[in-house]
């Protein structure tokens, strides 16, 4: 997953700008997880009034005078602990295929799905841009914009067609 990246950037801008309590990072990941080990999944309001988790308050401190503070900070620790939850479950589903020694057949049609959508993301993000340049009147942007997204519409019918074949081939998966 990319959180590890995620956190080493964090923890290098606390660093750098000597705010390490300030700005979120892995440490403040760690009391989040325990405090809902403690209090309970999304119970954000008693994690973060008990005092032993007050580590996560502190990057919130100059926001306290905006009016949907609490809402706004209630709304970062349920995505934040997403974030983790998600990496969490691929990590574990890592480490299991590694311990069952798992490798993953090239030739499988999900991994074909699989490409077909890396290429489907690539090309809608690298390309997103043409929509509002398009919508401006910019005609070049325009042409561009109905190629990408044929390529699209071809892409994503592919995928359809590989979805209908994957029955038949998880019909008998090991186990």
């Amino acid at each position: 997953t990319e959180l590890h990246t995620l956190w080493q950037n964090e923890e290098r801008a606390a660093i750098s700008s000597g705010k390490l309590n300030e700005i979120w990072h892995r440490r403040h990941d760690y009391w989040l997880l325990a405090g809902i080990v403690l209090h309970g999944y999304a119970r954000w309001t008693d994690i973060q009034n008990d005092g032993a988790f007050g580590v996560i308050n502190e990057p919130f401190k100059g926001e306290a005078s905006k009016g949907n503070f609490l809402e706004m900070k209630n709304k970062f620790l349920a995505r934040r602990f997403k974030l983790l939850e998600q990496a969490l479950v691929i990590e574990e589903q890592l480490r299991r295929a590694a311990y069952l020694n798992m490798t993953q057949d090239p030739s499988h049609p999900a991994m074909a799905l699989n490409t077909r959508f890396a290429e489907v993301e690539c090309l809608a993000e690298s390309h997103q841009h043409l929509s509002k340049e398009s919508l401006a009147g910019n005609k070049p942007a325009n042409a561009v914009l109905h190629k990408v997204l044929n390529q699209l519409e071809e892409l994503l019918s592919d995928m359809k067609a590989d979805v209908t074949r994957l029955p038949a081939t998880l019909q008998h998966p090991q186990p």
